[in-house]
């Protein structure tokens, strides 16, 4: 059973003007269902060997995570180099989005800004684009206190229509969204979801008991524990190589069927540990999905940069580790570590600040 989940209805409903305590919004209700989906891709950008955006690639890689088993796309997120495309650029990929997925999968925005006033904007334009739902992460490297957080998070709540997922990644953005303050924000009518890569199992539940939140796992190597104390979906990096394994992890633990669930998770650790230990994990997916031949190029915008002689080394020798894995046979793989090496930077810079 999926925990209940805050209906999305006009922005602000129950809002009243300058309160801050629990009671800002008495207007919210509850209701049974999930507007994002279970097995959620954080989706990479694929780019051209000269760091601009391959959109037919961005096409294709889309249409094939959903026929993998996907069920909700973020794009623009950390894994989609957020930081580095222009806002045109990430209006653009909601909107290829919402065409190729054709209803087959939600499309969520990601990345959003460290400005409040900037964040308001892109989502505001990313909800005329399309997108099915919005994913704000914590002001990151401003570090503002938990009041400070607590009304970014509103007033881009507000801003639109769409229902938000909390995104909380302290090892980036260097600040948590504390326990407190989560459970102020559950209380806003639109704000209905968690994407945890803080990592807190306790906290995680002390939440879920006290909320009708949703929680997605953030953390690759942490989907099945998410989801064995009641988390509703995971929200993947590793899942751009295959999310067909996601999903059946996902299905058995709905059925509750541990014992299926287990050992598909047991099978993806080796893949995981591939994408997720050595380099940034956009770095590795793209590095791996141009092995495949699935995308053109393993380009990425500085400053990221393609792995190293000896990070490659390491990632394949993961990679050798993978057996049985739905969707990810390595058996004609073919990196090319002089076309992953160093970064590009792009014509158009970034807007991110």
């Amino acid at each position: 059973m999926q925990p209940s989940l805050r209906v999305v209805g006009v922005v602000g409903a129950g809002y009243r003007a300058g309160a801050s305590g629990p009671d800002r919004y008495p207007g919210s209700m509850t209701h049974s269902g999930n507007p994002f989906g279970q097995v959620l891709v954080a989706l990479v950008t694929p780019m051209t060997a000269d760091g601009e955006v391959d959109w037919p690639a961005v096409e294709k890689h889309i249409d094939d995570v959903i026929v993998g088993g996907a069920d909700g796309i973020v794009v623009t997120g950390t894994t989609g180099e957020t930081s580095t495309l222009t806002d045109a650029e990430k209006l653009k990929l909601v909107e290829v989005g919402k065409s190729v997925s054709a209803g087959r999968a939600k499309i969520i925005t990601g990345g959003g800004s460290n400005e409040t006033a900037h964040a308001i904007e892109l989502y505001k334009a990313s909800e005329k684009a399309g997108a099915d739902g919005i994913m704000i992460v914590t002001p990151y490297y401003n570090k503002p206190t938990q009041a400070g957080i607590l009304t970014h998070f509103r007033l881009v709540a507000d801003a639109t229509d769409l229902p938000v997922i909390l995104y909380d990644i302290p090892g980036r953005t260097g600040v948590p969204i504390r326990y407190e303050t989560i459970l102020r924000l559950a209380k806003h009518p639109n704000i209905l979801a968690v994407k945890d890569a803080k990592g807190d199992f306790s906290e995680v539940s002390r939440v879920l008991n006290q909320t009708d939140l949703l929680y997605f796992s953030g953390d690759d190597a942490n989907v099945l524990p998410h989801l064995s104390i009641g988390a509703a979906g995971l929200i993947g990096v590793t899942a751009n190589i295959t999310s067909a394994p996601y999903r059946v992890i996902v299905d058995a633990v709905n059925r509750g069927d541990l014992q299926t669930a287990t050992a598909a998770h047991q099978k993806l650790e080796p893949l995981v540990r591939a994408v997720m230990t050595h380099v940034p994990g956009t770095v590795s997916a793209k590095y791996i999905l141009h092995g495949l031949g699935r995308i053109s190029s393993p380009r990425v915008r500085l400053p990221l940069v393609g792995p190293e002689e000896w990070e490659a080394a390491l990632i394949e020798d993961e990679l050798a580790l993978v057996k049985d894995v739905d969707g990810a046979d390595f058996s004609n793989f073919r990196p090319d570590r002089n076309a992953a090496a160093g970064g590009a930077l792009p014509k158009i810079h970034g807007t991110t600040r």
